[in-house]
């Protein structure tokens, strides 16, 4: 292995390993705040309402942090991004339930909020870096990209479930502020490992010099960023408030619920980083792996129908039902999220490769925005069959997006030069 090849794998493997470290916290943070102002008696509505800056910040968290990426390198937006989420957990440890409801949901509105710009900038500097790194290693060896990208979002979110059952062990063990502040510790540290391992400039490029060029992307990039949207609002119109609440009201304990969720994300990471072995793959990167992301959006959007359907027949255990029912639909929208995060990569420029990453995954952020306000509606409403029905029309929109993608890159691809 050459000094170049040696030195791309190197930096892959730091920038999987911080993102771990974001994530593991980041699942944790989501049980923790649920859990607690489920226990001090919020609705649905109001849970829902709680992560809706936290998803709000991400949209321009993720437009602004690809272009500062481009500009500024991805290792100092790795670092703020890391910094900022500690600055995150620290507010929200300064809540006091015996605060007002209405100081106390600004608060936690406000401090997630935080939270939601640290994790999309994270993500953004994380996941462009694997463009960067690839490239860097050698660069267009058949599916490696592939499956770097399919083991990285795998690993991610299967961290992120052992965050979710992190978050409701801490809750019970030390409780909301000394958990949170265990959290900002660890993140601290992976921080300074990010700081001393990770070359300062990696990623640097030309960034856009108009808000005009920054929107301007390829039909593949854009029409991807719609699909995305609706795919995941489909996921969590019923994953962030109605299938928790659900559980809960059906008699399982918090701990369970936890541990449900827990396995669920861990099950479907573990499929995503196995997508590249259940695609069929082309030479050219697109030809296949198109087609594959429109069946597998289809699939995918009859799989809610089926359980809303089931469940209204009035089945004697429907908690058994509804996660018989979401352990398929996490295998498929597994491969469907790892096919997406695939070809955004392959329809984006290296040399821009950050800035395409964060206008994409700024639709993933408005996607969950609009999932989570749709959760705490229709649950408060229609309970978990509407949240189920409200999943199966956003991925059937997902579908219909993913007909139009092109099967071909819409310019050729330049071969990014690493930056020392």
């Amino acid at each position: 292995m050459s000094g170049a090849s040696a030195s791309g794998l190197r930096n892959y493997a730091i920038v999987t390993a911080a993102y771990w470290g974001f994530t593991l916290t980041d699942g944790a943070l989501r049980m923790l705040v649920l859990f607690t102002f489920f226990q001090l008696g919020y609705s649905p509505f109001t849970l829902a309402f709680l992560f809706l800056l936290y998803e709000a910040a991400g949209i321009g968290a993720n437009f602004i942090g690809g272009w500062l990426a481009a500009r500024y390198g991805i290792t100092r937006m790795l670092t703020v991004g890391l910094v900022t989420q500690i600055a995150g957990f620290l507010l929200l440890s300064a809540v006091s339930p015996e605060w007002g409801s209405t100081l106390l949901v600004t608060w936690v509105l406000l401090a997630q909020g935080v939270c939601g710009v640290a994790k999309d900038l994270t993500k953004t500097a994380s996941k462009s870096a694997i463009k960067i790194t690839e490239s860097q290693a050698g660069g267009q060896a058949e599916g490696r990209l592939f499956k770097w990208v399919a083991w990285f979002t795998g690993s991610k979110n299967a961290m992120k479930g052992v965050g979710f059952f992190l978050g409701g062990l801490l809750l019970q063990l030390v409780g909301f502020r000394y958990g949170l502040w265990l959290m900002a510790g660890a993140l601290f540290l992976v921080m300074l490992g990010v700081v001393f391992s990770l070359p300062a400039m990696m990623g640097k490029a030309k960034a856009s010099a108009s808000a005009r060029e920054l929107f301007a992307k390829s039909k593949g990039i854009n029409l991807l960023a719609a699909a995305r949207v609706a795919l995941f609002g489909a996921r969590d119109v019923w994953f962030v408030v109605g299938v928790p609440v659900f559980l809960y009201a059906s008699g399982w304990t918090f701990t369970m619920v936890g541990a449900f969720l827990a396995l669920w994300t861990i099950g479907y990471g573990l499929v995503q980083a196995a997508a590249p072995s259940l695609v069929a793959r082309s030479p050219d990167g697109l030809s296949r792996e198109v087609p594959a992301a429109r069946w597998w959006s289809l699939g995918l959007a009859l799989v809610p129908a089926l359980i809303a359907a089931a469940l209204a027949f009035s089945p004697p255990d429907p908690t058994l039902v509804l996660v018989v029912g979401l352990a398929v639909f996490g295998v498929a929208f597994a491969v469907n999220s790892s096919v997406h995060s695939y070809l955004v990569l392959a329809y984006a420029g290296s040399e821009k490769a950050a800035e395409d990453v964060g206008f994409y995954y700024a639709a993933n952020a408005a996607g969950r925005f609009l999932g989570i306000l749709a959760s705490g509606f229709l649950y408060q409403f229609g309970g978990i069959t509407a949240c189920l029905l409200g999943s199966a029309v956003m991925l059937f929109i997902c579908w219909f997006v993913t007909l139009a993608l092109p099967t071909r890159a819409d310019s050729p691809r330049p071969t990014v030069r690493a930056v020392p």
